[in-house]
Order: structure tokens, then C-alpha cells, then sequence
């Protein structure tokens, strides 16, 4: 039997969700005024039951035709489901009973901004500046569509709009330190963030971003700073703990970086990332039983944690444990075959275990990898040379300056391979390009042929260029 009179259940939302619980369960029909219907679909949202808020939304159509605020509503619940087409349905009507209402456009403009319907999407968010009296959300999702379009510029003048409307607004102050991070602009970035601090000094996220601007421009002990006074603001900021760790590496504090990256597990649960780091500094120190325990717990946690296997060989390479340490260099690599490191440590071992062969392939993997790295051209030659492969290991030397053309390092060993095949005219012109490189590095020329040291040719030479 249809009730025909009504409770006010605004002072305590609950009792109009059991009254509307019971109506289910009697399979009844019970009269809601709209404010109480809205509480009960709020409390199946905070239960994160959007079909049952679907279902309350239905009946607050049927029961309050002309209200759009439940179309609205049921447009939220169809997106959150992702059920576009009937949320577009639900906001035609809703604009239908009340065009005026913001909240349309916005929800419209997020059903196109997730289509990736960019221009759309920017129509209907502008509808909504003009209708909306807090535009700060609004003005931050179109900050999102200009970086969805490669648009960082455009991007940044509506995320400086959204925090002059909302300085709070913490979701603005990180996207807009990515879009000067991706726009290479750290200057202004830490420019902008000083202002800001100096309106909000108890901004966390602003100091931690002004410290993440320091630790790209290399300003290491003024991001420590700026991340300590995130940290006094907010002691449990695990990310600031972390990131001001990563500075300390930088500066080679590698002990103190170390109790700051375990500060974080205070706050959080340790993770891959965090014991990798730990590792390494371990390794950095030389304490490699350490550091080989925090690797393993970090593979044991993480096991896609490719710098944690390739620690753990590290630790057994520094040991001349070479057998093993290739074992686990293989392993980081079957995570990342493209990492240029990885191959340079898997060519050094084989080389240490003799397998010269399987060194030298590993070694055109490092420079097609990465052409300039000098030390893989040099390493990669003299494997060649030690087995007599003079030509192979001239050209091979002759490809790295091509490469890499100021690299004086590189001259001078073509200098001492050219005195061993008895090129002497052209090795004394490599030596010319070579000093004129970089004169101070002479004494490479000697280390790797200490016989030259008495060619007075050479001799005479190299003290034109440096006396």
C-alpha cells in the first residue's frame, strides 16, 4: 500500500536509507522528498554501490519528474559504470528541465575528455566556466585535455587559472610541475612555486615540487631544503622522504641518504624501489653483504625490479664472483633487453670468464645500444687487440670517433694501435688530433703501450703541446 505523507529524515541521513530499504524489501512504493533521496544515493556511493545508486536515481526520476538534479545524478552513476551513451541520454534531459545547471556540461565534457573527443570535450567545459560559481575543478580538467592534445603551454595557463581560484587545490600545483618538467622550464617552475610559497608557506606539495625543480637543475642542497620543509609541514610525507634521499645520492652522502630512504617505512610499506635504493647506496659504500640483502628483499617484493638483480651482480662481480654475477646480469636483462648497462656488465663478465666470443657480441649490443659510450668502444677494441685482431680493433676505434669526434680518449688508443700495426705517419696525425683534443691525457697513450715511452718522435711530440 502506497504511502501518501512524508518524514522529514534531514537531520539523520540513515533513516531514510533503512525507510527506503524496507520500501525494497515490502516491494512497496514510499514517497521521498528530493533531499532525502539525494542522501540515499550519496550513501550508496560512499559504499561504492553505483547500481544500487542507479536504482534510488530511478525511482527519484519516477517520483520527481521535473527535478534535473537526478538526471544529473544518474548521468554521474552511467559514467562512473561506464555507460556512456545512456549518461549522454540522462544529460539531454537534465538540460532539457534546467540548461542553466553547470554541473551538465562538466559531467559531458569528462564523458568526452575520456573518449579523448578533445574539442568536445573543451566545448562543454567552457559552458561550464560560465554557469559555475567554483570553476577551479573545471578549469583543471581543461588543463588535462590541453596535455592529452601535447598542448603544455596552454596547459600551464589554465592550471595557474585553477589555483588562482582554489590555491589548495593540490591535483593543479603537481600537474602544473609536470607540465614545466615536460616544457624543460625549471627556472619558471621553481619562479612560480617561490611565489606561490610565499602566499601558502605551509603548502607541502609546493615545497615538494620546489624541491623536485632544484633536483632536476642539479641544485641538490636546495632541494634537501625545500623537501625538509615539506617534511616539518607534513611529517609523514613519504614521497619527500624519498626524493631528498635521491638528492643525498647525488651529493654521494650515501649513509644519510640511506636512514632517510628507511624514514619512509614509517609511512608507508616498503617497496622494490625503495630497498633497490638502499641497495645501492649499500654498494656506493662498498658494504656489499648489505647491499646484496636489500637487493634481494627488494626482488623478493618486486620481482620485475631489474637494478635489483643486476645490484645483486654487482655485489657478486665486486667479489670476482664472476659465474654468478652473470647469472643475475641475465636476469635483469630478460627485464629490460634494451638497457645499454646491463650488456656492458654482461660483456665485462664474459670477458673476466674468458668467453671472448660471446663478449664481443655483447659489446655491439652495448654500442648499438648506446654509440657513446666510450668505455664499450675501448673494451670492445682491446678484447680485439689482446687476440691479435689488429685491423678489426683499428676499426672498430675508427667507428667510435665517428661517433663520438671529440673524444680524446679514443684518438690516443688509435694512436697506440696504429705504433702497433706500424702505421707510424698515421698514427702521428691521430696523436696531433689527439693533443690538440685534450693534451692532459697523454699519459692514456703510455698506460696502454708503456713502450712508447721511449720514442723520442712521440716524446718530442707530446712536450710541444704540453710544456
Amino acid at each position: 500500500m502506497e504511502e501518501d505523507f512524508e518524514f522529514d529524515f534531514s537531520e539523520d541521513p540513515r533513516f531514510s536509507v533503512e525507510r527506503y530499504e524496507e520500501m525494497i524489501r515490502n516491494q512497496d512504493q514510499y514517497f521521498f522528498d528530493a533531499q532525502a533521496f539525494e542522501s540515499i544515493i550519496e550513501y550508496y556511493v560512499e559504499k561504492n554501490d553505483p547500481i544500487k545508486a542507479l536504482q534510488v536515481a530511478e525511482y527519484a526520476i519516477n517520483q520527481h519528474p521535473f527535478a534535473a538534479v537526478f538526471s544529473i545524478k544518474q548521468a554521474q552513476l552511467y559514467l562512473a559504470t561506464n555507460q556512456f551513451d545512456r549518461a549522454f541520454e540522462s544529460l539531454n534531459k537534465a538540460e532539457t528541465l534546467e540548461p542553466s545547471d553547470a554541473d551538465i556540461y562538466t559531467i559531458r565534457g569528462n564523458i568526452y575528455e575520456g573518449l579523448e573527443r578533445n574539442q568536445d570535450a573543451l566545448d562543454n567545459y567552457e559552458k561550464a566556466l560560465g554557469l559555475a560559481e567554483s570553476t577551479d575543478e573545471i578549469l583543471l580538467h581543461i588543463a588535462y585535455v590541453y596535455q592529452s592534445m601535447g598542448d603544455y603551454e596552454n596547459a600551464v595557463g589554465y592550471l595557474k587559472q585553477c589555483l588562482e581560484q582554489n590555491m589548495e587545490n593540490q591535483d593543479a600545483l603537481y600537474e602544473l610541475a609536470f607540465c614545466y618538467d615536460v616544457l624543460d622550464k625549471q627556472e619558471e617552475s621553481i619562479k612560480f612555486y617561490e611565489q606561490y610559497i610565499d602566499n601558502e608557506p605551509y603548502s607541502y606539495a609546493a615545497w615538494y615540487n620546489l624541491g623536485n625543480a632544484f633536483n632536476k637543475m642539479d641544485l641538490y642542497e636546495k632541494s634537501i631544503d625545500a623537501y625538509d620543509y615539506a617534511i616539518l609541514i607534513k611529517d609523514n610525507f613519504a614521497s619527500a622522504y624519498f626524493n631528498k634521499g635521491n638528492a643525498l645520492v647525488h651529493l654521494d652522502r650515501y649513509t644519510e641518504a640511506i636512514e632517510v630512504y628507511k624514514h619512509t617505512f614509517e609511512y608507508e610499506p616498503p617497496s622494490g624501489d625503495t630497498y633497490t635504493a638502499i641497495g645501492e647506496c649499500y654498494e656506493k659504500l662498498e658494504r656489499m653483504d648489505e647491499a646484496r640483502s636489500y637487493y634481494k628483499k627488494a626482488v623478493k617484493l618486486d620481482p620485475s625490479q631489474s637494478d635489483a638483480w643486476f645490484g645483486i651482480g654487482v655485489t657478486l662481480d665486486f667479489e670476482e664472483r664472476y659465474f654468478e654475477s652473470l647469472y643475475f646480469y641475465k636476469k635483469a636483462l630478460d627485464l629490460d633487453d634494451k638497457n645499454a648497462d646491463y650488456w656492458f656488465a654482461i660483456a665485462d663478465a664474459q670477458y673476466k670468464l674468458k668467453q671472448l666470443d660471446e663478449s664481443e657480441k655483447a659489446y655491439e649490443k652495448v654500442l648499438e645500444l648506446n654509440p657513446v659510450d666510450i668505455e664499450a668502444w675501448l673494451d670492445y677494441s682491446s678484447i680485439l687487440f689482446e687476440q691479435d685482431k689488429l685491423t678489426a680493433a683499428i676499426e672498430i676505434i675508427s667507428e667510435g670517433i665517428k661517433n663520438n669526434p671529440d673524444s680524446a680518449e679514443l684518438y690516443y688508443r688509435m694512436v697506440a694501435y696504429l705504433f702497433a700495426a706500424h702505421q707510424f705517419g698515421e698514427a702521428l696525425i691521430y696523436l696531433e688530433t689527439a693533443l690538440n683534443s685534450d693534451p692532459e691525457k697523454h699519459h692514456i697513450l703510455f698506460e696502454y703501450l708503456p713502450q712508447l715511452h721511449e720514442n723520442k718522435v712521440i716524446v718530442d711530440i707530446i712536450n710541444r703541446y704540453t710544456r
